[in-house]
């Protein structure tokens, strides 16, 4: 039997609380259209729709906005030639693009932080799962050997942290995405007594610096910043998981990104 794109929708939105207000949306394509094939990512850029046009898949499931705006407004855009481009791209392909960012993360427990968990091999070591972070205690180590864990495991060249390397970290806070700021992930460091908080990113002006100011009054505090996509894509790779063992007649690809600046 054919497999439609609703039969797919379904399935991802079927698992998570009801919302009145969502992001998560088919931007491109129709309900009704069979499914060749499904690339799922962090975000449906010009590259990952070239390449998932090239794998001969008719449906891409990206977790942010395609349009760089979260709540995909695009009436600013509609003059600008790299927004034409890119639908222009999208048209030739044929390609069917659905946004799935607030169903996923509404799962129990959420759907990108699991994934983060378990590329970091840590699920078992989750204490307790908060709905926008998970608490995980470590066995003895150091801040330097979480970084260079984190690293390894994830594939990343390169992360920002504050801290003394070698103080003994046990308790983390794991929090996924734009969850970085002040008023979340500072509150976790005392109501958690937490070692380190690992985040995608936040505003620099709040975590941070109170981290630097715990660093400088003697507390062994420490942050790690290993940035937006690095620390969600996992959790889509996890969802192309879930989806082909779901839907094991047609192919799910997991496309990954690389990182979106480069250090000089």
């Amino acid at each position: 039997m054919d497999i439609i794109i609703k039969d797919i929708l379904d399935e991802l939105n079927t698992p998570a609380v009801p919302m009145e207000s969502t992001v998560d949306n088919l931007l491109f394509g129709d309900t009704s259209s069979k499914v060749t094939g499904v690339a799922v990512t962090f975000l449906a850029t010009q590259e990952i729709i070239e390449k998932a046009k090239a794998l001969g898949v008719n449906l891409i499931i990206s977790h942010e906005g395609i349009f760089y705006s979260h709540w995909g407004k695009t009436d600013a855009l509609q003059d600008d030639s790299v927004y034409k481009q890119k639908c222009k791209t999208i048209a030739e392909s044929d390609m069917a693009i659905f946004r799935y960012h607030d169903y996923v993360h509404r799962f129990l427990p959420d759907g990108i932080t699991a994934g983060l968990l378990q590329a970091l091999g840590w699920k078992d070591y989750e204490v307790e799962n908060l709905p926008a972070a998970s608490i995980v205690e470590l066995p003895s180590s150091t801040v330097q050997n979480v970084i260079s864990h984190v690293k390894q495991r994830l594939g990343i060249a390169y992360a920002r942290y504050i801290g003394d390397p070698s103080i003994t970290c046990r308790r983390i806070g794991v929090l996924v995405g734009y969850r970085g700021g002040g008023e979340l992930a500072v509150s976790l460091f005392g109501k958690k007594n937490l070692d380190m908080i690992i985040y995608g990113e936040g505003p620099e002006w709040e975590t941070p610096q109170y981290v630097r100011d715990a660093v400088q009054q003697g507390n062994e505090k420490a942050l790690l910043v290993i940035g937006h996509a690095e620390s969600e894509m996992p959790g889509m790779e996890y969802l192309a998981q879930y989806l082909q063992k779901k839907f094991p007649a047609i192919p799910v690809h997991f496309i990954p990104e690389g990182p979106v600046f480069k250090i000089c």
